[in-house]
């Protein structure tokens, strides 16, 4: 791609990227931190919980899909699913119409499983969460990371983001927040009565 420098500087670039890769790596590590504490009372890594959660958002995900959609190489897909499928949590397929891809579903374990996680989650054990706190303090809202998300979009497509924000809208739709903690919508019929309790 050839370009002109009046739209940018080898220098310019160079410090964009730069602080780009260093903010990433310093978020990352907090990220992973705080994913794998949330994770590690139910015997699971970061790409198995991910696994669980991209599979129960499109009901019935390819290996190259799940791997797509958690940016983790195909055979890393398929063998922490087959872990997963060892455990009793995620079904293998295939479909009648398409006999080259292989299917995986959650199964009524690994769904249960992965509501529990959300049940348990704490924003206050979340980094992020905690930095990005005083932001809605002064704004009202949680940073949109909208410029993020374009460069995101840029390099992985609107696939990509499509399901990004699937995923969001699922949780936004299907459940609901009790107490200080989040339930499926249909699940929080079956349980006993909550009072409704204000959290601050």
């Amino acid at each position: 791609m050839k370009r002109t420098m009046d739209e940018y500087s080898v220098k310019e670039a160079l410090i964009f990227s730069q602080r780009v890769a260093q903010l990433s790596k310093a978020l990352w590590k907090s990220i992973e931190k705080d994913w794998q504490n949330w994770i590690k009372p139910y015997d699971l890594n970061i790409n198995e919980h991910h696994i669980l959660w991209i599979a129960y958002h499109l009901k019935g995900a390819t290996i190259s899909e799940i791997a797509k959609f958690g940016v983790m190489h195909v055979s890393t897909a398929f063998n922490f699913s087959k872990k997963l499928e060892e455990r009793g949590y995620l079904v293998f397929s295939k479909k009648e119409n398409d006999k080259r891809n292989t299917y995986i579903e959650l199964t009524e374990t690994g769904e249960k499983l992965l509501l529990e996680i959300l049940e348990v989650y704490e924003p206050s054990r979340n980094s992020v969460f905690k930095g990005a706190v005083p932001l809605k303090n002064i704004y009202g809202k949680f940073p949109e990371i909208i410029e993020v998300m374009s460069i995101i979009r840029s390099i992985y497509g609107e696939d990509f983001m499509d399901i990004f924000e699937r995923t969001f809208d699922n949780i936004e739709k299907e459940f609901v927040e009790e107490n200080g903690k989040l339930y499926k919508s249909s699940d929080l019929n079956e349980q006993p009565s909550i009072t409704d309790v204000s959290i601050s």
